[in-house]
């Protein structure tokens, strides 16, 4: 049986022991939240598992305050083809302190899933201007390291050998590049991206301004790239490798092997 699962079969305390390990150690100081308790000064529970019996995956979500609109941070976890394997589904941090950008609700008030069905411009606008990339409601709290960390841990622990995932936006992708993930899918088209932003290249070319997401020298930083990306400049380009658009590379990373592959060489973020 696959270990997501295995654990989901085990009593609440022996789970939230387990998957208390997907948690940054950092955060349980930083908000001041009990790691055994899950709890505040005040008795709030503030860690939430969601882990039924007869399911193979897992999500963990802590808030600053139970009435918190927004996690702090939030992760998904899911068993892989084999027991060999662990998928990482998808991961949210915020600062609580930052502002909010509701890119995540378009102005009719529908859920945008990101950007990724339908996009708010106007508050993408401030985003970007506000130095963050596509996807990000709020700034980030600068954890990358310490949660793949955590994640090594729980794999070796579970003596898990891969830990797979699919990179939503451009820009995750570069930053898992630089963690040790490689590429199962995708990996011609993050080169062939890399090569169309050089100058004089096809997307190169698509950055003259004609939308706020696709200014002169984006093609320099990684998440000038990701804006442009994710306002559609690939899909408007005739490139018989790049001729789907923007699709989510899938990767992976050995545990305790960490791979060296880089799309995007001398890179800004």
């Amino acid at each position: 049986m696959a270990w997501i699962r295995r654990i989901n079969r085990m009593s609440s305390s022996e789970k939230e022991g387990l998957y208390r390990l997907l948690i940054p150690p950092s955060l349980f100081k930083r908000f001041q939240i009990n790691p055994l308790t899950f709890s505040d000064s005040e008795g709030n529970r503030l860690v939430r598992f969601y882990c039924p019996e007869r399911e193979e995956t897992v999500m963990v979500e802590l808030k600053r305050r139970p009435d918190d609109p927004d996690p702090v941070y939030s992760i998904q976890m899911s068993d892989g083809s084999d027991y060999t394997q662990i998928n990482w589904d998808f991961l949210i941090v915020n600062d609580p302190e930052g502002e909010r950008f509701n890119i995540d609700i378009d102005e009719q008030g529908r859920d945008t899933l990101w950007g990724r069905a339908n996009r708010n411009l106007p508050e993408e606008k401030r985003a970007m201007e506000a130095g963050l990339a596509p996807g990000m409601i709020r700034r980030g709290l600068r954890l990358t390291s310490e949660i793949i960390s955590g994640l090594e841990y729980f794999a070796r622990f579970m003596d898990i050998q891969a830990i797979w995932l699919e990179a939503l936006f451009y820009h995750n992708a570069i930053v898992y590049e630089r963690y040790g993930f490689t590429y199962f899918e995708g990996f011609k088209r993050m080169q062939r991206i890399h090569q169309a932003f050089q100058p004089g290249g096809k997307l190169f070319q698509k950055l003259d301004g004609s939308t706020p997401f696709r200014q002169p020298g984006f093609d320099k930083t990684v998440r000038g790239r990701s804006w442009a990306i994710h306002d559609g400049v690939i899909s408007e380009i005739d490139d018989e490798i790049l001729d789907e658009g923007w699709v989510s590379p899938k990767m992976y990373r050995m545990v305790g092997s960490p791979r060296s592959v880089c799309t995007f060489p001398n890179a800004v973020y």
